[in-house]
């Protein structure tokens, strides 16, 4: 090991060779398992120069949170910290950046998501999990109505926040002949004109949408959103999808929404808690489609993410900026 070289501590042992390979071309790095303790992340950080979190997507427990104590041990060498994630709730964005460390993310990731927020949209809307219950207990019937589902042809499609991803999943839903797509935010987005999306409020979301997919970033505002009142504004026979953060649907009132027919159904990459206990009220029901955070979870896209993480690492050690800045 060069002792003149920066120091950067890499928080996962599962990161692609290809990136370590980089970062090791002009830095020392060191390795820790993602499922270490916040006890021994913590004695690992002092004296590094740059810091990567490659998250472990099904367990987004507190002992990786980037807060004031964090950063108090890490010390004064810390240059730069980097997720290897498109999400950023789990770091202290003000207090990283109030030091002068920078700070960045790696949001390449939205064609997989984009993709998974379709399957869960067909799969929801078509009863898969309910139809293969059904199967594997032998209890098939027969019937013109068995089984009916919802249809994307001739439907509104909306989008609880039209970022990347939910641009991405517009347009991979184009070809299935809806209707109409609308999304809501904090104001209009050129992206929404561009792709013929009606920038609407979120009552008219919720009351216009036969499809609805989450895919705002977690923040205050968005926390818990998605309640028993937004419930009570949707359709009947909607579906919703959630590819974004578990946290901004409060999780008892979906059970409930789901339970009384409130809603038609839901799929759902991320939930709340994350994983879900294996008696979960929600697994114990029939219209709802879990998926357990796999929605970047491709080898390209996985690699594509490493090395744009390590890219930044060491553009921020040489003073030039992160390629995704937060």
């Amino acid at each position: 090991m060069n002792s003149a070289l920066p120091r950067v501590l890499v928080i996962s042992t599962e990161v692609p060779v290809v990136s370590i390979n980089l970062l090791r071309t002009k830095c020392n790095v060191i390795m820790i398992p993602a499922g270490s303790s916040r006890e021994q992340v913590l004695q690992a950080l002092p004296g590094h120069d740059a810091i990567l979190l490659a998250r472990d997507r099904c367990r987004l427990a507190n002992r990786h949170i980037v807060n004031t104590e964090f950063l108090n041990i890490a010390g004064p060498n810390l240059k730069v910290v980097l997720t290897m994630s498109a999400g950023y709730d789990h770091l202290d964005v003000p207090e990283i950046k109030r030091r002068g460390i920078k700070v960045g993310h790696t949001p390449v990731q939205s064609a997989a998501v984009a993709e998974i927020a379709v399957l869960l949209l067909l799969s929801a809307a078509r009863r898969a999990h309910e139809s293969r219950m059904m199967v594997k207990e032998g209890n098939s019937k027969s019937g013109l109505q068995w089984l009916l589902g919802q249809d994307l042809r001739g439907s509104t499609v909306g989008i609880f926040g039209l970022g990347n991803i939910g641009q991405e999943t517009v347009k991979r839903l184009m070809g299935f002949g809806v209707k109409r797509f609308i999304y809501t935010g904090h104001s209009r987005k050129k992206a929404g004109d561009e792709l013929g999306a009606t920038f609407v409020s979120l009552d008219e979301l919720l009351e216009q949408s036969d499809f609805l997919v989450i895919t705002a970033s977690l923040t205050n505002e968005t926390q818990g959103v998605f309640n028993d009142s937004v419930f009570d504004k949707m359709k009947k026979t909607a579906v919703l999808v959630n590819v974004s953060r578990g946290q901004i649907i409060n999780t008892d009132s979906l059970v409930r929404a789901l339970r009384n027919k409130k809603i038609f159904a839901a799929g759902l990459d991320v939930t709340d808690p994350e994983p879900l206990p294996s008696e979960h009220e929600l697994l114990k029901l029939f219209n709802v489609e879990i998926m357990p955070h796999v929605g970047s979870a491709t080898i390209k896209t996985f690699n594509d993410m490493s090395i744009c993480a390590a890219q930044s690492i060491l553009n921020g050690l040489e003073g030039k900026p992160l390629i995704y800045p937060l």
